[in-house]
């Protein structure tokens, strides 16, 4: 019998390797230009409408002395420092967001001074600080137990750590939303998290919260999962 001649072949054709790898190289190239270069631009004029500068202010209010500042992004809370504030130890991952920062750090009297871009990973001595700040930051970050731990670290005994964060919201369908969203808004918005529940992380972490209050971003009400927001300060407790 002769065999069929043509491009006609029984057997599967094998994909190409190079056209996946040049393919999946395009995808990675294009979410690191996102995540790397268009999400710190967004997020420094989402976040620094005046309505959400009244938020961080209310943050900001009673800091003091040397504080670090982890998540410090495009230097939003800079104009916001209380007088009281002497220095701030910035430290965030984007190099974007540092340029973005420039103008406000430049223009404020406190002492700022750059130091890491690993939240989980702060470059400090035990002890050493009297303050530490977190604004729309504990969502993003990876490793967020070591990040609170690191912080607790580097706070003097009965220093407190201010925050102010979106999370997971006590109601249920609204929870649902956050959870059903949640991996969505991670590849969008550079591993931001919607359904942390901040309260609880920051007491694991060695915390005692002393205030605490619930708002919610400006917007309609059908961004709630988006929005629902934790306002505290809480203390470092001193171990056994």
């Amino acid at each position: 019998m002769r065999r069929p001649t043509g491009s006609w072949s029984s057997s599967p054709v094998p994909p190409d390797p190079t056209g996946a790898a040049r393919a999946r190289h395009r995808r990675l190239t294009a979410v690191k230009l996102w995540t790397d270069e268009v999400v710190p631009r967004i997020t420094d004029k989402l976040l620094g409408s005046g309505e959400v500068r009244k938020l961080r202010r209310r943050a900001v209010d009673s800091l003091a002395g040397d504080v670090v500042e982890i998540g410090f992004g495009s230097g939003l809370n800079v104009p916001l420092y209380p007088s009281e504030v002497t220095r701030v130890y910035a430290v965030d991952p984007s190099l974007v967001a540092r340029r973005l920062s420039q103008s406000r750090v430049d223009a404020s009297p406190v002492d700022v001074q750059f130091v890491g871009l690993d939240g989980a990973h702060l470059p400090l001595d035990d002890s050493s600080v009297d303050a530490a700040l977190s604004t729309f930051t504990l969502c993003t970050i990876p490793d967020v137990t070591s990040a609170l731990s690191e912080v607790r670290r580097v706070l003097r005994p009965g220093g407190t750590f201010h925050f102010l964060e979106h999370g997971l919201c006590p109601d249920p369908s609204v929870a649902h939303k956050q959870h059903r969203f949640n991996g969505l808004q991670q590849r969008l918005c550079g591993g931001c998290h919607l359904d942390r529940p901040i309260d609880a992380l920051v007491r694991e972490a060695g915390f005692e919260v002393t205030e605490l209050q619930h708002d919610q971003m400006p917007g309609p009400s059908f961004m709630l999962p988006w929005g629902y927001l934790y306002e505290g300060v809480a203390t470092r407790m001193e171990e056994a």
